[in-house]
């Protein structure tokens, strides 16, 4: 998945990422469950969940946050990705 466009926009371009607090995570694994697209990895030494592949989390998707108990996991602005993805589409060049 990773390295894919997202509607013809590379995705390296939309800074859509899950952050997970090093602080809040009690390494339960629930969002590891949640999300299909690996996403996320265990630190074994830590204990803790880490964000391992993020260009794979499907743009505006944050479905795995509702699932962490501790909301250890946040994401940006969904509305302002969603006007960048606007505005990116826009600027792009017409085939």
């Amino acid at each position: 998945m990773a390295g894919r466009a997202y509607m013809g926009i590379p995705r390296d371009k939309i800074p859509w990422r899950p952050y997970i607090n090093p602080d809040e995570c009690i390494g339960c694994g629930a969002c590891m469950e949640t999300c299909p697209n690996g996403v996320y990895v265990m630190n074994e030494e830590a204990g803790k969940v880490e964000v391992d592949a993020p260009d794979n989390c499907v743009v505006v998707c944050d479905k795995c946050a509702g699932f962490c108990p501790q909301e250890a996991i946040s994401f940006p602005d969904k509305e302002e990705t969603k006007r960048l993805i606007g505005r990116l589409l826009k600027e792009a060049p017409r085939p």
